[in-house]
């Protein structure tokens, strides 16, 4: 009888360590690409946020042992784990959204903005669906979910629990991320704006030597089917580049580009 009474404090404290884990895995779960896609149902995102709360609570057990249910100010310290956990969430989900502009910004290069414009529930171009798609799968293939576990550790000594970051610190972080995220996905995109650019200088050219042709019905198909192209000869290694980018951050949330 007194074993099963110093049993139940053990378990009590054995859930809260999990829960307090849980707080900042869910929304990480949920925003991480390829697990946090609407097309995912929320009992599946539920389900791996648990069961990844459960591989990484024993390795993190020495960090929260301090937070136990007699800690102070509980309210505050369920706030600042499900903030860092949004905050570390939103900084991976920046890849996806990366890419995305990306495809957008070489569909609209190239005039292949609007087929099948409406793949997703938000409105985007085929190429950035192809991308996303193929993004999704190569992460998966490379183990990139597993890295998440890696990060959800590494976090813990990054940002301690119950110590959330500084309000200046966190803009600063996010402003820079926001402004690699574009720029990231300009340079992914690039050699389609190239082209493009190379495409209306030259129309320009014959047109003015030629005022009679009508440039617009040669040069669209010529755009479009160089977009296809580029498109089919690029796309690994643009996706090569958005994995090992990722990858980065993964391994330094804070200060990986």
């Amino acid at each position: 009888m007194n074993a099963l009474g110093d049993l139940v404090p053990l378990t009590q404290d054995l859930l809260w360590l999990y829960a307090l884990v849980f707080l900042r895995l869910a929304p990480l779960i949920a925003l991480f690409p390829g697990f946090g896609e609407t097309e995912v149902p929320v009992r599946i995102k539920l389900g791996l946020a648990l069961g990844l709360s459960a591989i990484v609570t024993p390795a993190v057990v020495p960090d929260l042992i301090g937070y136990l249910p007699a800690t102070p100010n509980l309210a505050r310290l369920i706030l600042t784990e499900t903030g860092i956990g949004l905050f570390l969430g939103l900084g991976i989900r920046l890849f996806l959204l990366a890419l995305q502009t990306a495809g957008a910004i070489a569909a609209q290069a190239t005039s292949l903005s609007q087929i099948l414009g409406t793949a997703g529930i938000t409105p985007m171009p085929a190429m950035g669906h192809f991308l996303v798609t193929g993004a999704l799968a190569l992460a998966m293939m490379l183990g990139l979910h597993l890295r998440l576990a890696e990060l959800a550790v590494t976090s813990y000594r990054l940002l301690p629990p119950g110590a959330p970051p500084l309000a200046a610190a966190v803009a600063e972080w996010g402003i820079a991320r926001v402004a690699h995220a574009f720029g990231f996905a300009f340079t992914l995109a690039a050699p389609f704006v190239i082209a493009s650019t190379l495409y209306n200088l030259t129309l320009g050219i014959i047109n003015r030597a030629m005022p009679q042709l009508m440039v617009v019905f040669v040069g669209a198909p010529a755009i479009t089917g160089a977009g296809l192209v580029l498109l089919m000869l690029l796309a690994p290694t643009m996706l090569g580049l958005w994995a090992g980018a990722l990858g980065s951050f993964l391994a330094d949330p804070l200060g990986g580009r």
